[in-house]
């Protein structure tokens, strides 16, 4: 599929979520009619009953989606969506995540598509999401949270994404920690280990709506054809 990219990080809470939103800005500047795909989430706001992660991405997107196109599987808890899969009844049919994510494919010509966790995350006792993003042949963006142990986890992930046969197109370093003597180390080196092209670092922000006020300091990946 064209111009469709999976964002995995090293771990939960790196920033998968800022890094696509603003590669769907970055589309949009392109001229893309660029969509936001959050297949599965986990921790609804306790307001509407959505996940805020989706209700960004469904923000930042070119074109007009409803919040089920953005976010077909929606879990209430924070916790491993195999645990709530199978706490709630609600088996994750990796048919539905294909489903919607070729339903964006006819709306639009560049998509992102947030994953949850990490690349291993269980949908249940027997798949992961690697699955269902190797069943897709999708392209694979790395966000590293920069901090410590992130150059092992980086490395790791790699390793089990060029293992897949998938193609890494790139990886981000988001800067998750107000004060972190040794980035500039960890991103060095990480340029040296990772294979794919380096996207570009953000920094950290105190506030996060103030990176949307901001220059955009990563680019898009190469497109494929």
């Amino acid at each position: 599929m064209n111009n469709c990219f999976f964002i995995t990080g090293t771990d939960t809470n790196v920033g998968k979520t800022v890094c696509s939103t603003l590669l769907l800005i970055l589309a949009k500047n392109y001229g893309y009619q660029a969509s936001g795909y959050k297949p599965i989430s986990s921790g609804n706001n306790g307001k509407n009953n959505k996940n805020n992660d989706a209700i960004l991405l469904k923000r930042f997107s070119t074109i007009k989606l409803t919040y089920e196109e953005v976010n077909p599987f929606l879990f209430p808890e924070p916790i491993s969506p195999h645990i709530s899969s199978k706490k709630h009844n609600i088996p994750i049919c990796t048919n539905a995540l294909s489903l919607g994510l070729h339903n964006l494919h006819k709306k639009s010509n560049y998509i992102i598509v947030e994953g949850i966790g990490g690349w291993f995350t269980p949908l249940s006792e027997k798949i992961t999401l690697a699955d269902w993003v190797i069943q897709e042949n999708l392209c694979v963006i790395l966000v590293v949270g920069i901090k410590l142990g992130c150059i092992n986890h980086a490395i790791l992930t790699q390793k089990a994404i060029l293992d897949s046969g998938l193609l890494f197109s790139g990886w981000i370093a988001n800067c998750i920690l107000p004060k972190n003597t040794y980035n500039f180390e960890y991103i060095n080196i990480l340029k040296k280990y990772l294979k794919s092209e380096f996207l570009g670092c953000i920094k950290y922000f105190y506030h996060l709506e103030d990176i949307y006020n901001s220059k955009i300091t990563i680019k898009l990946p190469h497109f494929t054809n």
